[in-house]
């Protein structure tokens, strides 16, 4: 049987976790990661990043003024790095994050941890599992749900960042429980917790 669907390729814009616009190259997702005010933070010492789900490519403007709309996704992270708590407003979950994303077994390292899904199912995220990819996540029958590429700051970039995350089509309505959870992972291996 031929698959026919087509994964969402998503263009990290900047390929930095605590602020981006990731823009699906077929114009089907935006989301937009941003650092929140500091009015808006929880805790002084630490760092919160807001997801949303814009509806909108990016662009210069958009960064000059502040979003109207509600976060899709809050990540508030502690002081020196440490995880924190992930907060859906939308459905008005919150929970800790070493709840959300937890480790894969007891003695794997911090860059191996997995995380339930909406639909159930659990997902795993994978450091530098194969040599093209800096992120793999997998299902619980080990299928490539999602992968994330950054470019090697050797290679010349042409109108594109080079940065991609790919998401298989039948997996795009977890779009942003993959993005906050690869969010999640980029920091934990930033702060090489």
């Amino acid at each position: 049987m031929v698959n026919r669907s087509l994964p969402y390729f998503l263009e990290d814009r900047t390929g930095q976790h605590t602020g981006t616009d990731l823009d699906e190259i077929y114009d089907r997702l935006f989301l937009h990661v941003a650092r929140a005010p500091p009015n808006q933070t929880r805790d002084p010492s630490g760092l919160t990043l807001l997801m949303y789900d814009t509806g909108r490519r990016s662009s210069s403007r958009r960064h000059s003024r502040p979003s109207v709309r509600e976060p899709s996704v809050i990540l508030d992270f502690g002081a020196n790095g440490a995880l924190g708590t992930i907060s859906f407003p939308g459905s008005s979950v919150s929970l800790p994050m070493s709840q959300y994303l937890r480790k894969t077994s007891m003695f794997a390292g911090s860059l191996s941890r997995k995380f339930t899904g909406s639909n159930g199912e659990d997902y795993r995220w994978i450091y530098r599992g194969v040599k093209e990819h800096e992120w793999l996540c997998v299902d619980s029958r080990d299928y490539v749900v999602a992968q994330y590429t950054l470019k090697p700051p050797e290679k010349p970039a042409y109108n594109t960042s080079g940065n991609i995350l790919t998401i298989d089509e039948p997996f795009a309505h977890l779009a942003l429980e993959i993005v906050a959870a690869l969010t999640i992972m980029r920091h934990l291996a930033a702060s090489k917790c």
